[in-house]
């Protein structure tokens, strides 16, 4: 999952986790959630001002059919995907992840 951005090592792990989980429910499912979400970041690398910037500087993608997230921030020429977030966590868990000092 790598292309014209760049996982932060949080939300890399927070991938792999997800992936495992519903692996573990389902295999197709497993493999759902990955596609979906490098769907997103092909989606982010290809048009990353497509989704409207947040309070913070973050902008979004919602995975449809999952309750997660992948939140990103543009720095400069770089995408940095911060977070693969579940929606049931608090939503300000991983905003101290700018990226900036990467």
């Amino acid at each position: 999952m790598n292309g014209d951005f760049e996982f932060l090592p949080e939300a890399f792990r927070e991938v792999e986790e997800a992936t495992f989980y519903y692996q573990s429910c389902d295999s197709d499912l497993g493999f759902r959630f990955r596609q979906l979400v490098e769907n997103a970041c092909a989606a982010i690398a290809r048009s990353p001002l497509h989704w409207n910037e947040r309070k913070g500087g973050f902008r979004r993608v919602n995975l449809k059919g999952f309750p997660y997230d992948v939140a990103y921030f543009i720095r400069g020429h770089r995408i940095i995907i911060a977070a693969v977030a579940h929606a049931s966590q608090h939503p300000d868990f991983w905003k101290q992840r700018s990226g900036s000092d990467r």
